[in-house]
């Protein structure tokens, strides 16, 4: 995957421009540190949601954790696939395994984020 249009939090959430919009997930190292993806708990369409807060939850195998927002913004839309098939954030986390589509309220506030290889660097891989 090419990772020059994502952006990376320490929270492990990742954000790719796509456009207008963003599209967020958690990363596979976050997936695979959870361990088997069972629920996810996502905010609404037309929810506001704060950098750096909780916008919902996601429950594995072997814990339950908060999701945090990586920007702040407007969700457009959820991902209602994992609601069916959380398996999917495990499977494939930055392609069938996003949680949101959001609009930005800041869009330059994007480049403040991780690259891939700063992410890298802080995991250890």
């Amino acid at each position: 995957m090419n990772f020059d249009n994502v952006r990376f939090t320490k929270d492990h959430e990742w954000v790719r421009l796509d456009g207008e919009e963003a599209v967020v997930g958690i990363t596979d190292f976050a997936a695979g540190e959870l361990g088997d993806v069972v629920y996810v708990e996502l905010p609404t369409e037309g929810a506001e949601i704060t950098q750096g807060e909780s916008m919902g939850t996601i429950e594995a195998v072997k814990t339950v954790a908060d999701l945090y927002a990586p920007a702040t913004g407007t969700v457009t839309a959820v991902n209602t696939a994992i609601e069916d098939d959380p398996a999917l954030v495990n499977s494939s986390p930055y392609e069938d395994g996003w949680f949101v589509r959001m609009r930005l309220a800041d869009p330059a506030r994007f480049d403040e984020l991780m690259t891939h290889e700063a992410y890298q660097e802080m995991v250890g891989q």
